[in-house]
């Protein structure tokens, strides 16, 4: 299959919940320029979205990303020790004092948590009335469906019937789907479970570019100097996106209990 030639040098034969494998996609990251901007570009939507209040920002699953170089006061956390990791932690189960914290960002890292009503109990205790929580996820529309289930290594069901899945391990354990289903699908079931949490957007994104750069597993398929073009295509086909996007910027906002 064309998809696993094009496979990086570095992400062949690599266990997937191993630290190392972390470790080399932090090089991937760096190396592809393409990569790196799309990931530039998520890290200042998220800065943008940063609540202008006292308290900390804990990243969740920093893994190879580079956010606290954007936002210079962010605990950067993993499951596993790696390098640039602050905080060796679980989601569910979080190190923090009750209201110390003004937000938890992450990228990528909610639907790899199999247990995500003891993560929305641990972040209603930790983040203060005014903060939030801000995500970029996968997003489940037409093209999306084919694009994860046929070309990526992740569980993708929108059809779950349940949000939990099993924990086979950090990073191998998902359901792609799983923002989709809360944010979308379940959206009166969470907004009945966690009234605390005002969903305060939610802003579909890339549909072809996350793609073109190849991920941390990939080959890019596009050079760097061409990210602002298919920027541009892309802000072109935004009204299409209900149909077209992969991802999601998703802002939670912690409301009084």
């Amino acid at each position: 299959m064309l998809w696993n030639f094009l496979l990086h040098p570095l992400a062949r034969g690599q266990d997937i919940n191993a630290p190392d494998t972390t470790n080399l996609r932090r090089r991937i990251i760096q190396e592809k320029s393409f990569l790196r901007m799309l990931y530039e570009e998520w890290y200042q939507s998220i800065a943008d979205e940063l609540p202008p209040q006292p308290g900390r920002v804990v990243e969740v699953g920093s893994g190879g990303g580079f956010l606290l170089r954007m936002v210079p006061d962010v605990i950067a956390s993993e499951l596993f020790p790696v390098p640039d990791i602050q905080v060796v932690l679980d989601a569910c189960l979080l190190p923090f004092a009750s209201a110390s914290l003004r937000a938890i960002v992450m990228t990528d890292v909610l639907h790899h948590i199999p247990r995500v009503r003891l993560f929305f109990s641990e972040a209603s205790r930790c983040i203060r009335v005014g903060g939030s929580i801000v995500m970029i996820e996968p997003w489940h529309t037409r093209w999306s469906r084919w694009v994860y289930t046929k070309l990526h290594h992740e569980p993708f069901r929108p059809n779950a019937a349940q949000w939990e899945f099993p924990a086979s391990g950090p990073l191998s354990g998902a359901n792609g789907a799983l923002p989709w289903i809360l944010f979308d699908r379940d959206r009166s079931l969470f907004e009945a479970e966690y009234p605390q949490w005002r969903i305060g957007s939610i802003e579909t994104c890339m549909p072809f570019r996350y793609l073109l750069s190849g991920g941390v597993s990939h080959r890019g398929l596009m050079p760097g100097w061409t990210f602002p073009l298919w920027r541009g295509v892309e802000n072109g086909l935004r009204p299409w996106n209900r149909w077209l996007a992969m991802f999601a910027k998703i802002v939670l906002e912690r409301r009084p209990d």
